[in-house]
């Protein structure tokens, strides 16, 4: 399951509009003894690009933190892969 987080537009270094939107994934995560969930983040730009980063979390404010971050500096598809690996 996936839910909007946000939108941004944003101009590239050439002066190209683009628009991304930001998810917020939500897997559930069964074990013997409980069920949680897992967190992870998608970010599609409205021309088709897309990138996808599930199950990064159990926690809320992690998951937050990290999504804060990606829409605060507007991170599109292509830098998803990179701000991940930083923040873990």
């Amino acid at each position: 399951m996936e839910f909007e987080i946000a939108v941004r537009r944003c101009e590239d270094p050439q002066g190209v509009p683009r628009l991304f939107h930001y998810y917020l994934t939500v897997d559930q995560v069964e074990t013997p003894r409980f069920i949680c969930e897992n967190y992870g983040v998608r970010i599609a730009e409205e021309t088709g690009g897309d990138a996808c980063c599930p199950a990064l979390t159990t926690s809320a404010a992690r998951i937050d933190e990290l999504m804060t971050l990606l829409v605060d500096n507007k991170v599109g598809p292509t830098g998803l892969a990179d701000v991940v690996a930083d923040w873990l």
